[in-house]
């Protein structure tokens, strides 16, 4: 058995750490260092894919980090909602200036 590859519970609990930051993170608004995070929890999800299963005992443990890893992620996601929104407004701004240049300077907007 190769001592340095993670045990299945080991990562699980490394990804309820990174969810962990991922919503302290959310909570101060720092949605870049949310995206870098993200990446690494799936590369960690995925992970999870190559180990082996668990023992009895260790089921327990398992069902109280994915208990943990799922409340932070509805918290992120709640945190996240009125940013998309904000995004989404901004996105479409964007789109409705789009469709005035076009409307109104039809050449110069077939330019950018």
């Amino acid at each position: 058995m190769n001592t340095t590859a993670p045990t299945l519970l080991q990562q699980y609990e490394t990804i309820a750490n990174i969810t962990s930051n991922m919503l302290q993170q959310a909570q101060l608004n720092a949605w870049d260092e949310v995206l870098i995070l993200s990446e690494r929890y799936i590369e960690a999800v995925d992970c999870l894919r190559t180990l082996d299963s668990l023992s009895g005992s260790d089921k327990d443990t398992r069902r109280e980090l994915l208990t943990r890893i799922l409340e932070d992620d509805a918290q992120i996601r709640h945190l996240a909602t009125p940013e998309l929104k904000r995004l989404d407004q901004l996105l479409g701004n964007m789109k409705r200036q789009q469709n005035i240049l076009q409307t109104y300077y039809p050449n110069t907007a077939s330019h950018s």
